[in-house]
């Protein structure tokens, strides 16, 4: 009686699936509403008058202590003084989350009122310059340590900042918005109290306003578009938010909507520089009241955020002429006066709501070409080098953790408590922004390399660990009876017990492979040019720029793609060593045994 063998789904099966349904999706066309693409400009016709829903306490800005009288003309700012990381390059560190202020366009260039804003004062300098990605929350300690020259984020300027870093003559106002779900009780800011979950980005004047101002305390949020997220899916009660961010993200038809809005109770907003660094605000300053005095700042700020200027607010030095925009009042009666009447119609359901914003067949089209082109070659590039990292320096700590000396035994057991002890996140940072600045001449100021040491040097403490206990289960008697035969001890355990000991541990050490290849993502914190993002950072800047969790749903499969082969062969590989060989496979010496015979 023949027994037939049950077909079983192989790695190789399972990922010929997967990039089936990866390539299936690009070419289905299923119905989706309309994208917005957030990181264009909106152009004029999108104007705005002054909020009539301000909030009593409003009272317009605070005196203005800081602004400065006048500036130096163009033609005596030297260039060559302005204490620059690279000799004629402004590199700026920004976000890529928060249009139309800062973003990523669809061509994969940051952009935004601010950047464009930079780009022409730059350009008036006769400076080239470089924009670099970051997070918001180490933005400002990144340009106090000179890791940027300027932070271009809508950074509202207070004096608390102005204690890390200066700051340029104002280019922009603050408003605050508070955004909550549409038909929400809360109606305005005296209606958030205690128990309420109000949503700011970390790290932001929202979130200072919030605690300080408001008594409350809010739900911290790393970026703009999980924070919006949440609040459409209700997870919310409210967002406070930068009015340039709140009129960018919510979009007609969706479950939100701005209530009240507030003056900024701080100053304008600015770019930070390093405090000490004075030439280049000045220079800054200068390029500032160029634009405006050109017509430049004009005709960005129509394009990008067209919006009445509030009474007594002009941008650049207080000697800067008057900016002549269009009446942006009367735009925008004109665009409500020929707005349509939205008809009723009834609450999408939940279903199609999750569908909308997880499977937008189109935004998986335009999404998997940059994970595969930018995306998967980082991530790769970012795992496979801290991996070699992590196995030689892991090794390195293996031996000397089960060395019977004091002064190789304590220092790798301090070593291994504290990177294993610290977040993720934590190591990173302090290496990128407390050795970047010491080897910054080696490493061109990239951080790319400071990413790969600082996964490395993480993986390493793990991978040692997995090491010495494999090394440490190995029979004492393997090394007994390699020393009787006359090797030394260095020999025995080179030849004899390390090899059994890692044979021992390599599902363990597959599995540390599989969780560095996801901790590849914490990387952005350091700051990466655009072609430098690896696969979640990709997928989230798409996910910003258009307001759908598709992009990161996109980004996940191909994690899926990587970890989960990874997976099956961590399985087989422990199945293998510890049955053997198959049933159904015969053995080499047998074979060639019976073969000599014949």
């Amino acid at each position: 009686m023949s027994s037939k063998r049950v077909p079983r789904l192989t790695v190789k099966s399972f990922v010929l699936v997967l990039v089936a349904a990866m390539i299936a999706a690009m070419g289905l066309a299923a119905p989706a509403g309309a994208q917005v693409d957030q990181c264009a400009p909106p152009g004029v016709q999108s104007a705005s008058a002054l909020p009539t829903n301000l909030a009593a306490a409003a009272t317009g800005p605070a005196e203005d202590k800081y602004t400065t009288p006048g500036v130096r003309p163009l033609q005596d700012i030297d260039v060559n003084a302005l204490g620059l990381s690279s000799p004629g390059t402004l590199t700026v560190g920004t976000l890529s989350d928060a249009p139309p202020s800062i973003c990523i366009n669809s061509a994969g260039q940051f952009t935004g009122f601010d950047n464009e804003l930079l780009r022409a004062v730059a350009d008036k300098l006769g400076l080239k310059i470089n924009f670099v990605g970051t997070e918001f929350s180490g933005l400002l300690a990144q340009v106090a340590s000179r890791r940027f020259d300027v932070g271009s984020s809508s950074i509202t300027t207070t004096d608390a900042r102005r204690q890390t870093v200066g700051f340029t003559n104002g280019y922009d106002f603050g408003y605050f918005s508070l955004v909550v779900p549409q038909g929400s009780p809360i109606t305005g800011f005296d209606k958030l109290a205690a128990g309420q979950r109000i949503g700011v980005v970390q790290g932001t004047v929202q979130e200072a306003y919030v605690i300080d101002t408001l008594k409350l305390q809010p739900v911290k949020f790393p970026d703009y578009s999980t924070l919006y997220a949440s609040l459409k899916t209700r997870q919310l009660d409210a967002w406070v938010a930068p009015s340039q961010q709140a009129q960018g993200t919510v979009q007609p038809g969706d479950p939100a909507e701005i209530v009240e809005n507030t003056f900024s109770l701080d100053n304008f907003v600015a770019w930070a520089v390093a405090k000490n660094n004075q030439p280049l605000i000045d220079a800054l300053n200068s390029g500032l009241d160029a634009i405006v005095a050109d017509g430049t700042w004009s005709r960005l700020y129509s394009d990008w955020v067209p919006r009445a200027l509030p009474p007594g607010w002009k941008p650049g030095s207080k000697s800067a002429p008057e900016p002549k925009l269009p009446d942006f009042a009367a735009i925008a009666a004109e665009n409500q006066s020929k707005a349509t009447p939205a008809q009723a119609s009834a609450p999408p359901s939940t279903l199609s709501q999750l569908a909308a914003s997880f499977l937008d067949w189109n935004l998986y089209k335009q999404a998997i070409p940059d994970l595969f082109k930018t995306g998967l070659p980082n991530t790769l590039i970012l795992t496979f080098a801290a991996s070699v990292i992590g196995l030689v320096l892991g090794m390195a700590l293996a031996v000397a953790g089960i060395s019977t000396s004091r002064l190789l035994r304590w220092p790798a057991r301090i070593y291994t408590d504290i990177f294993r002890g610290l977040p993720e996140v934590v190591i990173i940072l302090l290496i990128g922004l407390g050795i970047g600045p010491v080897v910054g001449q080696l490493t061109g100021n990239n951080p790319y390399p400071l990413g790969i040491a600082a996964l490395g040097l993480m993986a390493a403490a793990y991978v040692g660990e997995i090491f010495r206990s494999g090394i440490q289960s190995v029979d004492p008697g393997q090394l007994e009876a390699s020393r009787a035969l006359g090797f030394s001890y260095a020999t025995s355990m080179r030849l004899v017990v390390i090899p059994q000991g890692v044979r021992r541990v390599l599902p363990a050490l597959m599995n540390q492979f599989i969780s560095l290849l996801k901790a590849s993502s914490l990387v952005y914190f350091l700051g990466l040019i655009a072609n430098q993002r690896e696969l979640f950072q990709v997928g989230r800047d798409l996910n910003a720029q258009t307001g759908n969790l598709s992009p990161l749903v996109a980004a996940g499969l191909f994690y899926l793609a990587l970890t989960i082969p990874l997976t099956h062969l961590v399985n087989f590989i422990d199945t293998r060593l510890r049955r053997g060989r198959r049933p159904d496979e015969e053995d080499p010496l047998l074979t060639s045994t019976s073969q000599e015979m014949n």
